[in-house]
């Protein structure tokens, strides 16, 4: 299993990034996927949740309510990509995003992507 994400960076308060996590080495769509940041100093907190598509389209997700309204996580099976729209980025959202899966009883995480949010 590998997670390898992308599209970290520095913005400004009130602008936006795009994650990105291509996943290789399992059965992507038959897993959920989940974004994690920590901040200095922190700990590791989920910031949203994606389930697999089962046997249709319609997929759940679930996000920490600091992040309600302002980011979205979506999934490209055929892309086995994870994606997490940030908005109206805030100085608080600063931390190493992490994307994470549960694959045959063990959890893997990819090496993060960093996002600082200052003026």
């Amino acid at each position: 299993v590998q997670l390898v994400e992308s599209g970290g960076g520095l913005v400004q308060p009130g602008g936006s990034l795009r994650l990105s996590c291509a996943a290789s080495g399992f059965s992507f769509s038959s897993y959920d996927m989940s974004w994690y940041r920590q901040a200095p100093g922190k700990e590791r907190e989920l910031v949203a949740f994606i389930t697999s598509p089962g046997g249709n389209t319609n997929y759940a997700t679930n996000y920490a309510d600091s992040v309600k309204g302002r980011f979205t996580i979506s999934r490209d099976n055929a892309k086995r990509t994870v994606y997490l729209q940030m908005n109206s980025l805030l100085p608080e959202d600063t931390a190493l995003y992490y994307c994470y899966v549960h694959v045959r009883w063990r959890d893997y995480w990819g090496q993060g992507t960093q996002v600082t949010v200052s003026s």
